[in-house]
């Protein structure tokens, strides 16, 4: 099951990061509220810090170029079961 993070950024934005296990080892860090925000590392440790690092030039780019920095809003989170034939 995937785990989810939230990082603070600057006066109070947090951002919530889905990890989840690589096709070919390690973990792959996700920012749903950044669309394309993407890293990933060899620990979930790693993965995370990477996320955080991400997030920031991120939004650093956003800044720079004038763009408006996407705030996250609350979500929620459910595993939901399905079987297919």
């Amino acid at each position: 099951m995937p785990a989810t993070v939230r990082f603070r950024y600057h006066a109070g934005m947090k951002y919530t990061v889905l990890i989840r296990a690589g096709n070919e080892g390690g973990f792959v860090a996700t920012v749903p509220a950044l669309p394309g925000c993407v890293s990933q590392g060899r620990t979930r440790r790693q993965a995370l810090r990477n996320a955080k690092e991400a997030i920031e030039a991120y939004i650093e780019a956003l800044l720079e170029d004038g763009l408006p920095v996407p705030v996250q809003t609350d979500a929620e989170f459910v595993d939901v079961e399905v079987s297919a034939r």
